[in-house]
Parts: structure tokens; C-alpha cells; sequence
């Protein structure tokens, strides 16, 4: 995969070019004020090295500008571009929360409707709050047994564009955190036959194409655009991702436009560097760093099987309500049957065994394996689980708890989370809020995904389960009041 097309992926033209800059001895008379290390504290560069704040420097010819690039950070973003299958590509350096803001604000108007899955991620409605678009959201199927929410059906997406033909675009997760996959394909050929564009969150998908035994990439399944987080699956550093587009439907000139709305005009060369060579890797070694990634996974969803009291869920749960296919490369362990809850488990393993998972919910946990794990880790995590296990449970009737607390279904939608943000509010007890529509988003970290919405009527039902969530001292944020006791609601 080292060539392709006319372009050489072995390229690496930023960081090239951010190494001769460090090796040429200029002298700084520009920002960042630590002037390559100099000026910043001893600790630091005694623990990361000096290099990498040689590399941490601004916007010159040399090195191009994020904003409006026309040399080095063109050239990555080309051949990232060439990488994926898309027509262009743009760096992000504010994660994929910025480039699902930037498809909602290029795709919608305000008071432009933008079709949802209601468990998308707090960026989603965030946009919604800075665009004014106004969301349709469209249940997505619920594993009852798991607990969890999977993808749309193509049915449910047909409904809601039959009755909102005037939406201008569709958001689809690809995949869900658990590793569902809607039939993505289909839903674009549907969508665009009402001239709709479809959008692909896909900050867990970065990986998907480098392995013909995982469903087909966003851009491959005739997304428009999608955001990638490279940073989560594809190597490069936290926060860095990208944004890719098919030219089809999509202007690129204007979605640059749109991405300088929420650009810093500073970006992080180190963080583009990681993803130019992020990119490198994919090209020369991503089937092969996949395979091995896919393999480790199901060997270990084999092990953990064969452990009482833990089901590793794959692709047996493919033809099941929204699940179109599904993603072994995640790691999705039910742990009921060991009488815990997925809380309790992630708290056992951290503190017991020094393992650190990647989240839990009430009822499972969440292993993220990738390019640098090793089996020698995979072992311990299997290790651990089975003497977790030999111990014995906890409550006997956790299985039944977990079920009465799957997230509460969509509430009453009843205005738009911009005219919500923006409206008077009024601080409440969150026991009193019940009928109240909420002024502020609530929402469990990891996943990130609202439980509650600006402009969406608070039940009972999201009360008692926020209330299970606090109880399980599970990290929950949005709100102003960080103990949660209270709540903004519109009006008073």
C-alpha cells in the first residue's frame, strides 16, 4: 500500500519539513514563548526531551498554516486523503468533536432539520446549538439482554425521511461505541435520493478499512463526509483527527470556510505531525497492525467466554435489531452474570489488578484494543477477569437491576437546543424538575452521549436513572451544578 495512485505514502512532507526547521538552528524570534524548550520548565523537558518542543512551533512558509494550507499540511492532508478513499481530507486538532460541529454547521441553516440517532455524541448537539439546525432524532435499537443502545434500522430512517423529505442532511454513527453498525450503504442511497447529505461519525472507526473481515469505512458506504478519530484507533495523538469528504455533494473550499469557524488559528504541529505519521503507518502496516489487532481481539472475546458469569459479546449479535454488522475489534464484556455491575467491575480492575478499561456502563465494560497492545496485556486483562471471577459474585440480582436501568427512551422534544441554550432559566432541585424542560445537556463520560438534552422535557424516568448513575458515583458532566442536586430549566 506504499504507493497509491501517483501518491508515495512513505511521504511524511510536515514532519519532514518540522525536522529540517529544528535542524537548521533558526533563531525564534516568534511564538510559542518557551522558543524550543528554552523557556519552559526543567522538569518538563527532563521528562518528555527537548525535541519535541524544537517541533512545537507556528505558522510559517516553510510549514504552512492549517487555516489555508498550500504546502506541507496540504500535502498530508492529500495523502491522507489518497488513504482513506476520499476526495480531500482536513486535520483536526480539536478531536472529532470539531469535525461533527463543522458537517452539522456546513450541512444546516439555521431552522434547517438534520436527522439524529438520539445516542449520538454531546459534539452532535453542541452543533445543534451553534448552527440552530433542529434535530429529528430517531431511536436507535436497544440489546435489552446487553443493556445498551446498538444502531438505526434502515426502516426507522426511512420513516423519519418520509416525514421530514425537507431535512437537509442525516448524522449515522459508524460505529457505536460497542461496535454496531448500521447498514450505512443503504441509508445513503435512501437519503440521497431526498438530496440529503449524509454525514458519519466515525470517531471509532478510524481503523475499519484495513481488514476485509470489518464492515466497509463511512467513505466506502457513500458517506459525504466523516469524521475520524485517528487518535483512538489509528495511532496518532490525542485530540488529533480528521475530516474527510467526497466531492460529490460537498464544496471543499466552503467546508474549510466552515472549519476556520472552529480553528484555531495556532495549531499544534506536534499534534499534525503525529497524525502525518499516523497516516505513514496505515499505509505501510495498517492490514498487517489490524489483523493483529483484530485477532488479539477475538482471541480474547474466546478466553473470556470461557469464564463463568462473563459473556463477550461479537458478531452473534449481527441480525439483531441495529445490528447490521459489527466491529470485533471492540471489546464489549457483560458482566452480570458475576452478580457485579460494569461500575463496580472498571473500579475491581483498576484498583486490584492496575487495568484500566475504557468504560463501563451498568451492566458492561468497554476494552479497547489497538495498534499497541500486545498478548502479553491481553493475558493479564483475561487473568484478571477469571480471578475476579473465582472469588465469587455480588448481588445475586444485578441482572434484573441492570435491565430496570437502560437509558430512559426519547422524551418529549419541545424546542430546539439552541432557542433552549439561549432562553431564560431558572436553577431547580433536580427532584422538582419533573415536567420542566431542560436548559443545560446531561450526559455520562465516556460515552458522552446526552441522557438529557437542552429543550427536552425531564421525566421521572431520566430523574431516578440520573439518580443510579450518582449512586454509582458513574463521571457525569454538562450540567453547572457538578453535584448534580440541581438543575437549569427554562423559565422558573
Amino acid at each position: 500500500m506504499d504507493l497509491i495512485g501517483d501518491l508515495d505514502q512513505m511521504q511524511t512532507p510536515l514532519f519532514s519539513a518540522l525536522k529540517n526547521y529544528a535542524d537548521t538552528d533558526v533563531i525564534p524570534f516568534h511564538v510559542p514563548g518557551h522558543k524550543g524548550g528554552v523557556g519552559i520548565d526543567t522538569e518538563l523537558i527532563e521528562y518528555l526531551g527537548k525535541r519535541v518542543f524544537e517541533i512545537d512551533v507556528n505558522g510559517m512558509d516553510d510549514l504552512d498554516n492549517i487555516c489555508n494550507p498550500t504546502g506541507v499540511i496540504d500535502r498530508s492532508q492529500k495523502l491522507m486523503a489518497n488513504l482513506f478513499g476520499a476526495d480531500y481530507a482536513f486535520f483536526l486538532l480539536n478531536g472529532t468533536t470539531q469535525g461533527i460541529q463543522s458537517m452539522i454547521l456546513h450541512s444546516c441553516r439555521p431552522g434547517d432539520k438534520i436527522i439524529i440517532p438520539r445516542n449520538v455524541h454531546r459534539s452532535a448537539i453542541s452543533a445543534l446549538i451553534l448552527s440552530g439546525a433542529v434535530p429529528v432524532y430517531i431511536q436507535p435499537e436497544i440489546d435489552d439482554k446487553l443493556g445498551i443502545a446498538m444502531g438505526v434500522t434502515v426502516e426507522s430512517v426511512t420513516r423519519a425521511i418520509s416525514t421530514h423529505a425537507d431535512a437537509k442532511a442525516i448524522l449515522i454513527i459508524h460505529p457505536t461505541y460497542y461496535g454496531a453498525i448500521s447498514d450505512l450503504a443503504s441509508i445513503a442511497d435512501i437519503a440521497h435520493e431526498s438530496d440529503m447529505l449524509v454525514l458519519a461519525d466515525e470517531a471509532h472507526g478510524s481503523h475499519l478499512q484495513f481488514d476485509c473481515r470489518l464492515p466497509k469505512s463511512a467513505m466506502a458506504s457513500g458517506a459525504d463526509m466523516s469524521a475520524i478519530s485517528l487518535h483512538k484507533t489509528g495511532g496518532s495523538m490525542t485530540q488529533a483527527s480528521a475530516l474527510l469528504m467526497n466531492g460529490r455533494y460537498v464544496d471543499r473550499y466552503e467546508l474549510k470556510t466552515t472549519l476556520n469557524l472552529l480553528q484555531t488559528t495556532s495549531g499544534s504541529y506536534v499534534l499534525m505531525a503525529s497524525l502525518d505519521l499516523a497516516r505513514r503507518q496505515l499505509a505501510t502496516r495498517g492490514r498487517e497492525m489490524i489483523r493483529n489487532v483484530l485477532e488479539l481481539s477475538n482471541y480474547a472475546r474466546r478466553r473470556i467466554n470461557e469464564i463463568d458469569g462473563l459473556y463477550a459479546f461479537g458478531s452473534e449479535l449481527v441480525g439483531n435489531p441495529g445490528v447490521w454488522k459489527f466491529d470485533e475489534t471492540k471489546l464489549g464484556i457483560n458482566v452480570t452474570g458475576m452478580g457485579l455491575t460494569g461500575y463496580e467491575v472498571e473500579r475491581l480492575l483498576r484498583k486490584n489488578y492496575n487495568i484500566q478499561v475504557e468504560m463501563a456502563d451498568f451492566g458492561n465494560i468497554l476494552a479497547i484494543i489497538s495498534l499497541g497492545d500486545t498478548i502479553q496485556d491481553v493475558d493479564k486483562l483475561i487473568y484478571a477477569l477469571e480471578d475476579m471471577a473465582s472469588m465469587g459474585g455480588g448481588r445475586c440480582n444485578v441482572y434484573g437491576y441492570m435491565r430496570m436501568n437502560i437509558p430512559p427512551p426519547i422524551t418529549k422534544y419541545c424546542c430546539s437546543p439552541r432557542d433552549a441554550y439561549y432562553s431564560p432559566k431558572t436553577t431547580m432541585k433536580l427532584d422538582s424538575a419533573i415536567g420542566k424542560i431542560s436548559g443545560e445537556m446531561l450526559m455520562a463520560y465516556p460515552p458522552g452521549i446526552p441522557i438529557i438534552c437542552p429543550g427536552e422535557e425531564i421525566t421521572w424516568d431520566i430523574v431516578e436513572y440520573i439518580k443510579l448513575l450518582k449512586a454509582s458515583k458513574y463521571q457525569l458532566q454538562g450540567t453547572k451544578d457538578a453535584t448534580l442536586e440541581y438543575i437549569e430549566v427554562i423559565g422558573g
